[in-house]
């Protein structure tokens, strides 16, 4: 007999080898009926496992949350029998669950997949749902597998199966007549996928990510445990649709890309402007906080790179070069190493500390060409990258002075709904175990200390950084996405690999820890954050044009000029539209440029000294005194913390 322990706290004994089905028909027909898997100890698992020794199991319905990864997974199953049947010959390949859906990747001899062939392959899904046939899983051997797949033409699951470890149970699921090589586990049956699915769009992806090897059809999907989940979903895409950054940055004028620098941003004057406005924001806020700002090298020697561990760990991100006289150099990745330089650089005493820098360095990763993604996903960044040396009773009092820096920054941009997660140990990583131990404690206590405030928090096992923990900042933007941002990471093992240390009380050459911290994290990725939390629609202070004055007829143009000149003494950033066009065409045109501000003047205004002032989104108008205008656009003008500082 086993013993099985319910969510409740209740136990019950039952024969060994009793399936999650039996335990729940022994309950009620009721619960059995609506569970479609089970959790054994926390592990999501098949409702017609068998269960052999004694386990904590929670059953699972389809409005559980953990039930959202198993419909999306049971519907790749079924996208891939649609395939198949409506497409005879057409290879299927791997169908995994990601963020927001799944996608699977399929071989088509004659041509890839098109969105037009969608509503064929979604009438069949509904076909095969509507059978509501079982999931049924089976171990086969190695060979058998072989055979059956290479008998079937699937010579991309004969390759699959070649790599599984031999230790490993090969698992088959059925659903139907159909069948697939799959870890599992899967819900009770095909009909509980439901009908809130839809796919999405179609791309090229080499098998494997390897560009030698045949180009596979993905089709991307999505899928959800009711139509108003789906209904939301879809209409969240449809407003990033609109608010996405690469299109919104051609209409207001700030950057562009281009394929002789892949993945690297080309500023131009206004972009560049609101790009200076966040490094000058910043720049006041860790001034007033202590921290003094430094610059290191942009290249640096391999040996430098050996010894911080990138070598090793992170070579694969780095983009290397080799001079004449074979010295081996790298762009740097990371900011780090040479902060600890500066750190190393004089003798540092415990009345130094805590010492803390800051660089808005930028920082060269290699990312994969299919990864770049406007400003989101770049090659080159800046970082508002800062590391505070410290003794390990400073952690603590530091991260948390971090912790409300970096809220009341998010706080400054129209971020309030923030999630804090730790990230523990990944499996590559450097240090002992001890000092892994004594980090992620430290953090740990932050973290509490922090949820005691009312912020949420959480967990990410085995996310963080290959040389210490981290505490990760998420921020929920307009439309409800969330992007992870600042950072807080404690590190025992970098200053010690560099041989860093300062003199404590007692007179002994002691190692400090070395907090890393940041808060925008990439200035590039945060600045698209931003374009696409407002929509282009930028508040006063940020926006890099914040007025344009347009003029009705020429008698107007000499006033004008006397507005450009007035509202750039106030700091305002202003220019003049005196075209010979119609007011309407102005209006629209820097309407879709984003320009929060239009001053419409003629000869009346000029008369009187007046300014007619329309608002980005808003048809009214209004009329004021040129003096009064300014004065309330400078004022709005102000950056939030030097409002706040009076």
């Amino acid at each position: 007999m086993i013993s099985v322990t319910f969510p409740d706290g209740a136990q019950r004994a039952f024969p060994a080898g009793a399936t999650g089905l039996d335990i729940a028909k022994s309950i009620s027909p009721s619960l059995a009926k609506r569970t479609i898997a089970m959790a054994l100890d926390g592990a999501v698992v098949d409702l017609a496992d068998k269960i052999e020794r004694d386990a904590r199991i929670d059953f699972i319905n389809r409005d559980d949350p953990r039930a959202l990864e198993l419909i999306r997974h049971d519907c790749a199953h079924v996208l891939a029998e649609a395939v198949q049947t409506l497409y005879p010959g057409t290879q299927v390949t791997i169908g995994p669950v990601i963020d927001n859906g799944f996608y699977y990747d399929f071989y088509r001899k004659d041509q890839p997949f098109t969105p037009e062939e969608f509503d064929a392959i979604e009438t069949k899904m509904r076909e095969i749902i509507a059978k509501d046939a079982p999931f049924v899983r089976e171990v086969w051997s190695r060979a058998e597998a072989i055979s059956h797949f290479e008998k079937a033409g699937e010579a991309f699951k004969v390759e699959l199966v070649e790599t599984i470890p031999a230790d490993q149970d090969l698992k088959i699921y059925r659903q139907g007549d159909w069948l697939d090589l799959c870890r599992g586990p899967h819900m009770t049956s095909t009909g509980k996928i439901g009908s809130a699915f839809k796919l999405m769009k179609v791309a090229g992806a080499y098998w494997r990510g390897d560009s030698t090897k045949p180009m596979l059809s993905r089709i991307y999907a999505t899928a959800f445990a009711r139509q108003e989940d789906l209904d939301a979903y879809l209409k969240q895409i449809e407003e990033a649709e609109r608010r996405d950054h690469r299109r919104l940055a051609r209409e207001m004028d700030l950057f562009h890309f281009q394929e002789e620098g892949p993945g690297t941003v080309f500023w131009h004057a206004k972009g560049w402007t609101l790009f200076q406005t966040l490094i000058n924001y910043m720049r006041r806020r860790q001034q007033a906080a202590g921290y003094t700002e430094v610059n290191t090298p942009q290249v640096l020697d391999r040996a430098l790179w050996e010894t911080s561990g990138h070598w090793q760990t992170y070579r694969e991100n780095m983009f290397i070069t080799q001079t004449e006289d074979d010295r081996v150099f790298a762009l740097k990745p990371m900011n780090c190493p040479g902060h600890v330089q500066i750190f190393k650089n004089g003798l540092k005493s415990y009345r130094d500390l805590p010492l803390k820098i800051a660089e808005f360095g930028t920082v060269h990763r290699y990312e994969p060409s299919g990864a770049l993604h406007g400003v989101m996903r770049v090659r080159a960044f800046t970082q508002d990258d800062a590391h505070i040396f410290c003794t390990e009773e400073q952690i603590m009092d530091e991260a948390m002075e971090i912790n409300d820096l970096i809220m009341s920054i998010y706080e400054d941009f129209g971020f309030t709904d923030i999630v804090l997660k730790l990230s523990t140990r990944p499996e590559k990583r450097v240090g002992s175990d001890d000092v892994w131990d004594k980090a992620e404690a430290a953090l740990s206590r932050v973290l509490d200390k922090v949820g005691e405030s009312g912020i949420k928090i959480g967990i990410n096992p085995g996310e963080g950084a290959f040389y210490g923990p981290k505490l990760e900042y998420t921020l929920r933007d307009a439309i409800g996405r969330e992007w992870q941002c600042g950072t807080t990471q404690v590190d025992f093992n970098l200053p010690t690999r560099f041989g860093a240390f300062y003199i404590a009380a007692d007179s002994e050459k002691t190692t400090p820890v070395m907090i890393h911290r940041a808060m925008f994290g990439s200035l590039e990725r945060f600045t698209g954050i931003l374009i696409e939390h407002y929509a282009g629609h930028l508040p006063l202070w940020l926006s890099p044009q914040q007025i344009t004055v347009c003029t009705i007829t020429q008698d107007a143009d000499d006033y004008a000029l006397e507005i450009i000149a007035a509202a750039r003494k106030r700091g305002l950033r202003v220019e003049g539209d005196l075209r010979n066009e119609k007011i309407n065409y102005k209006v629209r045109e820097h309407s879709l440029a984003k320009i929060p501000v239009l001053m419409v003047v003629g000869r009346k205004e000029a008369a009187e000294q007046t300014v007619s002032i329309r608002r980005l989104g808003s048809q009214a108008q209004t009329s004021m005194t040129l003096d009064e205008a300014l004065r309330t656009l400078a004022d709005e003008a102000v950056a939030p913390d030097v409002k706040r500082a009076g």
